[in-house]
């Protein structure tokens, strides 16, 4: 009988961990949480789920943390979360039928349905949103990006159907925290990279952004809340690229 690790990489998710965890009842012969300094009753929350708990001294970024948390995974096959996901009933039992009776598919590509204060999002460019995150062991591995990072599989990938849930924005706080981190996390990966950028160029950025998500991705069609997520991601977008330029002026005042 095949087994099943479930992998997690968290930081002060006291008010999401004990969901997610909960949701994976039936199916998780091992949990593995890689913690990164939380301050709150994440680690308590985590053993008591019964997971195997490790907190490195250092934050590598996104991408080497999953595969931190990978190394320690010890099933047959494993399924990488977010603290702020869940298992519906519907998806547990599609996630057992695929580990037993997957001959030659070794990866599946889950859809998301992703929550924005207040409703679940269907259009805007976030529906249908699959993400690659259930494996074989030893097939697959996550990009070292600081920031969006992704599981890089050996071979093909195949669609599951039912979706997982995805409590990403609670309230708009929260919005704007989670924009503030990941736009400086992706800028120093882009400035990095060699990217460069100004005032006018994080502007046409970031209205392209707003004009992708709420015309050419219909976030219209989910009426206030789209409007307001298209402003959230041309907002991103913007400020990444603001935060490119800053470092580009910060490098040229060094030297």
């Amino acid at each position: 009988m095949p087994t099943l690790s479930v992998i997690l990489i968290t930081r002060n998710e006291e008010a999401n961990l004990g969901d997610c965890l909960a949701s994976l009842e039936g199916i998780a012969q091992q949990i593995v949480v890689v913690d990164t300094n939380s301050t709150d009753r994440t680690l308590e929350i985590a053993q008591k789920h019964g997971a195997t708990v490790a907190q490195p001294s250092d934050w590598p970024g996104f991408g080497p943390q999953k595969n931190r948390a990978l190394d320690l995974a010890t099933g047959d096959w494993v399924l990488s979360l977010d603290a702020d996901e869940r298992l519906t009933p519907a998806l547990r039992s599609e996630i057992l039928t695929a580990i037993h009776h997957s001959a030659h598919v070794d990866c599946f590509a889950i859809p998301r349905l992703s929550w924005y204060c207040g409703r679940f999002i269907r259009h805007s460019g976030w529906s249908p949103d699959y993400v690659d995150r259930l494996f074989k062991r030893g097939t697959a591995c996550f990009s070292d990006d600081l920031v969006h990072e992704r599981l890089i599989p050996n071979g093909p990938v195949a669609k599951l159907e039912n979706p997982m849930l995805h409590y990403s924005f609670r309230d708009f706080s929260q919005v704007l925290n989670k924009i503030d981190r990941y736009s400086t996390a992706s800028a120093i990966q882009a400035f990095a990279a060699g990217k460069r950028s100004n005032p006018f160029k994080a502007l046409l950025h970031g209205f392209w952004a707003f004009f992708r998500t709420y015309i050419l991705k219909a976030g219209f069609l989910d009426g206030k809340h789209g409007f307001a997520l298209a402003i959230s991601n041309g907002e991103g977008s913007y400020y990444r690229y603001m935060k490119i330029w800053l470092l580009e002026l910060d490098k040229q005042n060094e030297n």
